[in-house]
């Protein structure tokens, strides 16, 4: 019993066993069922459709810039059909001067967008006379800053004329704050705090500036619409992946055919009319090789599907609990140990998935299952009492003459 209580007071301290929890909620989220909820939130795929030709051995961002203005062009022609609430770019649009009359005519489509949102990358600068961009933060912050990644430039935006019709979104992803479930919702720059991509187009989604917005550092981003976003101290979203099957998906080609059905009054178009209450977020397959990461946030906050940790009373009754058992773990036989064993395990990986699922909470894995296969090991390997069922029956001497 003592050991089992000091080994789980020994898990609950050390940082660096408590690491070993952020894979085991990477497997819960991933494994977890999709919360059924629905979304305002319409991915649009432009780059899997791309009529422009791919060279052999072209990279990632050669192939980005590869779609040509005038697909963007076609695509916000298709969308303002619908007159979604915000339209966000998740590619960085640059073009070279090449390409100088295919831009304008993106133009002169851009301005019809209302709200319209642009990617952007932040940089550090090491010259301090440099010039820089002043850019819209937060006035009301508290908490600590010295957790938020810092920039001091911008590495790569868009063009100055598609600057003046937007809004500026930075999609960094450093590895400070960001990996499969956390998402940056903030960043530090020239000392003050910015919002990344997520968080503006959620702003933006919201009709939200950045002067209502309360931040509390490690703790969360109030809006004033009532929605409180639980971050850490890196200013990061835990997101939920489930949230992103109640998005919808659709292709460019697809788009346009629903676009020229809404205009022409067919039956078809219909099914997109509930559009213009959401975003519209284009990607193409080469912007995010990790996976779907602004969107997800997205989808987390307007899901409400934020996932928090068990209570730390649940701890505290684990352990007491375990603690408890371990007395009478000796008397059971080895194989109905390592039995006994499997069975909590399966259960309790069964019941976190059910939790994180429908109410959005996840229960700690290298507490339980340690403790749990460490009082199993310690039993197999503990010297046997005489009444040991596993022992063989000792036979009876045999009758004196």
């Amino acid at each position: 019993m003592l050991v089992i209580f000091l080994a789980c007071m020994f898990f609950l301290r050390e940082p660096r066993i408590q690491r070993f929890d952020e894979l085991y909620l990477r497997w819960l989220l991933k494994n977890a069922p999709a919360t059924g909820v629905s979304v305002p939130l319409t991915i649009v795929d432009i780059g899997g459709d791309s009529i422009a030709p791919k060279a052999r051995g072209e990279t990632k961002e050669d192939s980005s810039r590869a779609i040509s203005p005038v697909e963007y062009a076609l695509f916000l022609q298709a969308t303002m059909e619908f007159n979604p609430t915000v339209v966000a770019f998740e590619s960085i649009l640059q073009w070279n001067n090449q390409q100088k009359d295919q831009e304008q005519i993106f133009l002169d489509q851009a301005m019809r967008v209302p709200k319209l949102q642009t990617a952007a990358e932040l940089a550090v600068n090491t010259d301090p006379d440099a010039p820089f961009v002043e850019l819209p933060a937060f006035t009301q912050v508290t908490g600590k800053r010295g957790g938020l990644v810092e920039y001091s430039g911008i590495a790569r935006q868009p063009n100055e004329d598609l600057r003046v019709l937007s809004t500026l979104g930075f999609i960094n992803l450093p590895k400070e704050a960001a990996d499969d479930v956390h998402v940056p919702m903030l960043f530090q720059y020239r000392g003050d705090v910015i919002p990344s991509f997520a968080l503006q187009a959620l702003m933006l989604w919201m009709r939200v500036t950045p002067s209502e917005v309360k931040i509390n550092i490690g703790s969360y981003i109030y809006l004033p619409q009532g929605k409180i976003i639980p971050i850490n101290d890196e200013g990061s979203l835990l997101v939920n992946p489930s949230t992103l099957k109640g998005a919808r998906y659709l292709k460019l080609n697809e788009l346009l055919l629903a676009a020229q059905q809404h205009e022409n009054k067919a039956p078809g178009g219909a099914q997109l009319e509930d559009i213009r209450d959401q975003i519209v977020l284009a990607r193409s397959l080469t912007d995010s090789p990790a996976g779907e990461p602004f969107a997800a946030a997205i989808a987390t906050v307007q899901a409400n599907a934020f996932v928090h940790r068990v209570h730390w009373l649940f701890d505290v009754v684990f352990i007491l609990g375990l603690a408890a058992v371990s007395g009478y773990a000796r008397r059971f036989s080895r194989i109905d140990l390592v039995l006994a064993a499997i069975a909590v395990s399966a259960g309790y990986c069964l019941l976190a998935i059910v939790l994180v699922s429908r109410w959005f909470i996840w229960l700690p894995g290298v507490l339980t299952l340690g403790a749990v296969w460490l009082l199993a090991l310690l039993c197999l390997f503990a010297p046997r009492a005489k009444e040991d069922p596993d022992l063989p029956p000792i036979a009876p001497p045999p009758p004196s003459l």
